[in-house]
């Protein structure tokens, strides 16, 4: 990076414009690009093989020589490179910090590429990384389009909401998709050069964030935003920090303990938060516990979803790599050793990781907390708000009971019923039905005759659920519903509307 930041950022902000003219003018956009690479080489390119890429946009015109520029990394003759990014001037890009001269040629100084989170075409500027080149990370480095931050731009909702947080902004990729469905958007971040890619990005995409600096929380002390977003410096280690974007300084989970414990103190009346986060799973602890002791004692929804959890060896090597570093250097060796010494230390088993989704309510703290390590191929911030949605409704039944016995309920249309049997001496034998979901995370019930009846009454147009009670006893031979019988009927309804299984109508 430039000494002089101010000046070169600026250089770099008063360059988009011009720039995103030539990007636009050539086709470099995350539709185009797939087109004039084709499916397989695209796939190529997040492999992080060059030679299929760089093969395919050799024919690819002006688009090709930004391909191999600004993706692989090559070093171009400048007339050719000027040629594509017209109405660019070199020399400006140069001063600017985008470009730098390689003898007779140039080569990018950045990495900017396209994305599309699902709101049409976005550029996004960061620094280099070693997935087409090797180079060992700096403490500033500032991360691209990574697989986190897809991982949480897929997983954060985007109902239209008033304002956005942007906690740790980096780059700015999640800044620039709130954009999309907030009328204003903050961004912080303690790291100068990552306000400074952070501002080229919103300017290139001509959009309008609020870029604060500093620590945590200080940026935006008293303020409170509608919806926070986060992808903090997660990385579960020792306390110490190699670079920013991922190491915290605080041991262990201490960085996703500190973001959870105080997002709550940001949000608006009804805000959401989502944020990515890991948390350590210890001998003898239940992870839960653990999340749950992170929490304020009143004022939010809390949903956690855990979505893997890695071995403590897997998980150094994992971040080793990350950085650039080869785990068979005996320098790398050395890290690993000490990463894994406070692992034991700490008697850490495991290493969790997912999403924790925040809503600020009135009264006592709720918590679900579980596992969705199970594939599925739809996003979860949808989900999420429906999520909130469906645990509001809950605790109106929880206030007033009366609130579900009188209700109708639909079966949602993607709720199927399964049974599966086993072979045995008399045929087949049924050993489980589930009542599963087919659409979003795909959850699965595992049921009995009673609430598989009770659901199959189950219309829109038809009984209340008490009225739908009543008949089940009857059926089982009581005269009336008992006290047992209608809270177990209850907590099964309460458990497929949490999960959106059957919906009140």
């Amino acid at each position: 990076m430039p000494t002089n930041q101010t000046t070169t950022g600026s250089l770099l902000t008063a360059l988009c414009p011009e720039l995103r003219t030539a990007l636009t003018r050539v086709g470099y956009d995350a539709d185009t690009l797939v087109s004039a690479l084709g499916p397989d080489t695209h796939a190529a390119l997040g492999r992080s093989e060059p030679v299929p890429v760089r093969r395919a946009a050799r024919a690819a015109g002006e688009l090709g020589t930004l391909i191999r520029l600004l993706l692989l990394g090559d070093a171009l003759p400048e007339r050719e490179v000027a040629a594509a990014l017209a109405p660019v001037d070199i020399d400006r890009a140069v001063a600017a910090g985008l470009l730098e001269r390689d003898g007779d040629e140039v080569r990018a100084a950045l990495d900017l590429r396209p994305l599309d989170a699902g709101e049409g075409n976005r550029w996004i500027l960061s620094d280099l990384d070693d997935s087409m080149r090797r180079r060992t990370l700096t403490e500033n480095h500032v991360l691209g389009v990574g697989h986190a931050s897809l991982s949480l731009l897929r997983a954060t909702p985007t109902r239209p909401v008033g304002s956005v947080l942007d906690l740790g902004t980096g780059c700015g990729v999640q800044a620039v998709h709130a954009a999309s469905y907030a009328h204003t958007v903050t961004a912080t971040d303690v790291n100068p050069r990552a306000l400074w890619l952070a501002e080229a990005t919103a300017a290139l995409n001509g959009l309008d964030i609020e870029l604060l600096e500093g620590s945590w929380f200080e940026p935006v002390a008293g303020r409170r935003f509608d919806q926070v977003v986060a992808n903090p410096p997660f990385v579960v280690g020792p306390a110490r920090i190699e670079h920013t974007y991922r190491d915290s300084g605080l041991a262990l989970d201490g960085a996703s303990q500190l973001v959870v414990s105080r997002a709550p103190d940001l949000l608006a009346p009804g805000g959401t938060a989502a944020m990515l986060a890991a948390w350590v799973h210890v001998d003898g602890e239940d992870w839960r516990q653990r999340v749950s002791s992170w929490l304020p004692a009143d004022g939010v929804d809390a949903w956690v979803v855990q979505r893997d959890v890695a071995d403590p060896a897997l998980y150094v090597g994992t971040w080793l790599r990350d950085a650039g570093l080869d785990p068979r250097d005996p320098a790398a060796q050395a890290r690993a050793e000490q990463w894994l010494d406070a692992f034991a230390a700490a008697d850490v088993e495991g290493i969790g990781f997912g999403f924790v989704y925040l809503r600020a309510i009135d009264g006592p703290t709720e918590l679900l907390a579980e596992d969705l390590a199970h594939g599925f191929d739809d996003p979860l911030g949808a989900e999420a708000s429906a999520y909130f949605e469906r645990s509001a409704w809950l605790r109106a039944v929880a206030s007033d009971e009366n609130h579900a016995w009188t209700a109708r309920f639909a079966v949602e249309p993607t709720t199927a019923l399964e049974r599966v049997s086993l072979p045995g001496p008399d045929g087949w034998a049924e050993r489980v039905a589930r009542l599963h979901r087919g659409d979003g995370p795909r959850w699965q019930h595992e049921v009995d005759e009673t609430t598989i009846a009770l659901v199959a009454g189950m219309r829109p147009d038809g009984l209340p659920l008490y009225e739908l009670v009543e008949l089940l006893a009857l059926a089982h031979g009581a005269d009336e519903v008992t006290p047992e019988f209608a809270a177990d009927a209850l907590t099964v309804v309460a458990g497929l509307v949490r999960h959106g299984l059957i919906a009140p109508v």
